[in-house]
């Protein structure tokens, strides 16, 4: 499975809720509203899918696809929060 396409939005945190995430699946399908948690225990995060009611609206459907997108979208999120925490060049004054 070819996951590609990957980002993040940050929100205001919400019990525990920090971002969503979207992604394309083997250039056929976009898949978004993916939420993410921070972990309870603060151990990391994990994912939440879209639903509607009680009815999902998408959800991997065995193990391997399921870390599959946990993995490249933990990956991106920890990309962004690599750049984030980075510190600020030296800007030079423009006159």
């Amino acid at each position: 499975m070819k996951i590609t396409e990957i980002q993040i939005d940050f929100i205001k945190p919400k019990d525990g809720l920090v971002a969503f995430a979207s992604l394309v699946v083997n250039d056929d399908i976009y898949l978004s509203s993916i939420g993410i948690y921070k972990k309870f225990d603060g151990s990391g995060y994990r994912l939440t899918y879209p639903s509607k009611g009680s009815h999902s609206v998408f959800y991997p459907i065995n193990r391997n696809a399921g870390l599959t997108i946990e993995n490249e979208i933990f990956k991106k999120l920890n990309d962004v929060i690599k750049k984030v925490n980075q510190p600020c060049q030296n800007l030079t004054n423009i006159h």
